[in-house]
């Protein structure tokens, strides 16, 4: 059987695996022999009293066998799509949408105003040595938006969030650390994030969507409506 359970316990009983069995066995007052996977649903510090302790929801496998689910995602070949959508800037939403539209069997087409995540690294250490602004490509503007090169953070106060999980999914399915799907204020790292950044790109492109840099929309045509 599977139980939920919320616990709180030290650092070294959450992340030394044989120190959580113990504690989890001991809190259900079970034998240890009889659990067979613990698995971490969130994850927070309580930094409220000392010793500083963790909250932990955790789902535990009595007498039962647990499987791993993998993440897996949809992405359609759309090279040949008549469907596309166009897109513009290629910061989180940009992304995103774009591998939405691939879920969906529809071509995206990004344009961004800035350069690539590696080639933006360039304008960033001419811009902290010598004090010189590429006004298209900064901590502003270029692939991953405003936030990769600048420990950003994406937040939402709207009650209408949709999936989170299955946002958080969708990056580690891309290379982000597992534990950003059960603590409670997820971080990929500064240091990583340009690598999650450039495989997301890699993916959309490999489905058949476009990524153009280097290209600015400076205005919408409208002919007969449309």
């Amino acid at each position: 059987m599977k139980k939920e359970i919320q616990i709180s316990l030290l650092p070294e009983q959450v992340f030394l695996e044989e120190e959580l069995l113990k504690s989890v066995s001991l809190f259900l007052k079970l034998e240890k022999e009889r659990i067979n996977h613990i698995e971490i649903i969130k994850r927070s510090i309580d930094a409220r009293r000392t010793p500083i302790n963790y909250q932990l929801k955790a789902h535990v496998y009595v007498d039962e066998d647990f499987t791993e689910v993998e993440n897996t995602f949809n992405y359609q070949n759309v090279e040949n799509s008549s469907d596309f959508v166009v897109i513009i800037g290629s910061g989180p939403a940009g992304l995103f949408a774009a591998l939405q539209a691939l879920e969906f069997g529809v071509k995206p087409i990004i344009f961004e105003r800035g350069k690539d995540v590696r080639t933006r690294r360039k304008d960033l250490a001419i811009l902290n040595k010598e004090g010189v602004v590429n006004p298209e490509s900064n901590y502003c503007f270029g692939e991953g938006g405003a936030g990769t090169y600048s420990d950003g953070k994406l937040y939402t106060r709207s009650k209408k969030r949709g999936n989170v999980k299955r946002v958080l999914e969708a990056l580690v399915y891309h290379g982000a650390d597992k534990n950003i799907l059960v603590d409670a204020h997820p971080h990929i790292g500064t240091n990583k994030l340009p690598q999650l950044i450039a495989s997301i790109r890699e993916q959309i492109i490999s489905c058949g969507g476009e990524i153009h840099f280097d290209s600015k929309m400076t205005d919408i045509a409208i002919e007969s409506g449309k």
